[in-house]
């Protein structure tokens, strides 16, 4: 078996798929491999994979059977969710393939492919356990002002439709120090922004009841870390999001006002079937409470339509909370069923006709009142993160609250923060002009 000389990455799925691949891409570089970005030129393909919805696992498998009948013999490796939740069955659907490599170890790829080299056979790792002592200085990033930083992996909720726990495995948090060397480093080399991972940030450091340090802890302890000009994190289960957490975006300079506050689902029967921990009501005071703290604040969401016995009416919940909440963003989905998960023993008896016209009623809510939320900032002057420049020469970035805007700028703005003022929109961005000639932030 020939070694690889060069390989390509193609990600799925959430953040966590992001930072891992990142961190799987600064292995194979500090292996001597070079990166390339054309699938054809790779002599080594790697896919790190999803498995939150059927949707997305098809799109691997189609893919990954038609290189298979390519002439170009390629080393394949499969890593991800989609590893843990299939692990060696991917070697009888797709015999092509010639490694995977679970959520839980991604530390191996080197051995991994050392192993694949030398014997020719097959190689599986997909350990139920994670690895604590991941070595994520190695990750090699593309963008320069912006960062993914890991503080929690796995979850302990076991949402009825979710398969996290099960690809993920349980909570482990990691050490503060560890962060907070990572944020610094991040620092030092002009990165702006960091984004706080883990499948429920909130739980961050419940593991370890002998740290003493919670969540917004370590958002007290990064505020600290000079250069670092924003602290975003996602996601969150709104059980654990506190009021220590509220006032601490409040108070913390860096800390953006902008929250993911997933409900799923408007009513508090399908909450409950879903395992969700709380009520449409107990939701709802989190919201207000939150609102009261940080009146500025954005929230984010995610919505699955169509869970097994939603009925029309409960579906109309979801449109009032939607409607009473105003989300800014919101990740909207069609229940997809998830083998091994606890709603599998639930006939799913949505028919998709059904499914597929709540999420379309439900977008189309969401774009009223994003659109609303849209015209409301014309007018106002906001900070923006210029990270690079739009086909059309347009300085492009985002605002605390997760706004896109483009204006007229020149290159040195990239990776600065710059006042703008705005005065139109386009579909799902803002336009304004320079507030300042020089920038006051």
């Amino acid at each position: 078996m020939d070694k690889p000389k060069t390989f390509f990455m193609r990600t799925y799925g959430c953040q966590m798929n992001e930072l891992d691949s990142e961190i799987m891409i600064g292995q194979l570089l500090k292996r001597g491999l070079k990166r390339v970005y054309d699938e054809k030129e790779g002599d080594l393909l790697l896919f790190n994979t999803c498995s939150i919805r059927d949707l997305a696992e098809r799109k691997v498998m189609g893919k990954i059977g038609q290189l298979g009948r390519g002439k170009k013999k390629q080393l394949i490796g499969i890593t991800g969710c989609m590893a843990m939740a299939k692990k060696d069955t991917l070697f009888k659907k797709l015999p092509n393939v010639d490694f995977v490599i679970g959520t839980n170890n991604i530390t191996d790829l080197d051995t991994v492919i050392s192993n694949l080299l030398e014997s020719g056979k097959q190689q599986i790792r997909t350990d139920d356990q994670f690895e604590e002592n991941l070595d994520y200085l190695v990750a090699s990033r593309d963008d320069k002002y912006k960062a993914h930083v890991s503080i929690i992996r796995g979850c302990d909720k076991f949402c009825t439709y979710c398969v996290v726990p099960y690809t993920r495995g349980q909570e482990v948090s990691r050490p503060p120090e560890d962060i907070e060397k990572e944020v610094r480093l991040l620092a030092d080399q002009g990165y702006k922004e960091i984004t706080l991972l883990g499948q429920n940030v909130n739980s961050y450091g419940k593991d370890k009841p002998d740290w003493k340090e919670l969540f917004h802890d370590l958002l007290y302890r990064l505020d600290k870390v000079s250069g670092i000009e924003r602290i975003r994190f996602m996601t969150s289960h709104p059980i654990d999001i506190t009021r220590e957490l509220m006032e601490a975006i409040r108070d913390l300079p860096s800390l953006c006002e902008f929250v993911h506050f997933p409900i799923q689902a408007g009513s508090s029967r399908i909450l409950k079937k879903m395992h969700r921990i709380y009520t449409k009501e107990q939701y709802f005071e989190k919201v207000s409470l939150l609102k009261e703290i940080v009146p500025n604040v954005s929230l984010g969401t995610d919505i699955i339509v169509g869970f097994p016995t939603e009925t029309e009416e409960e579906f109309e919940e979801t449109l009032e909370v939607f409607r009473q909440v105003r989300y800014s963003v919101a990740f909207l989905y069609t229940y997809s069923p998830r083998k091994g998960t606890p709603a599998m023993r639930w006939k799913d008896d949505i028919p998709e006709e059904v499914k597929e016209d709540r999420l379309q009623r439900l977008i189309a809510l969401h774009e009223e009142i994003s659109s609303e939320e849209r015209l409301s900032f014309l007018g106002n002057e906001t900070e923006v993160l210029v990270e690079r420049k739009n086909r059309d020469g347009q300085l492009k970035g985002r605002t605390r609250c997760w706004k896109k805007v483009i204006f007229p700028g020149d290159d040195s703005m990239i990776g600065t923060l710059q006042p703008v003022k705005l005065h139109s929109c386009n579909h799902q961005t803002l336009i304004g002009d320079l507030a300042t000639a020089t920038s006051r932030f």
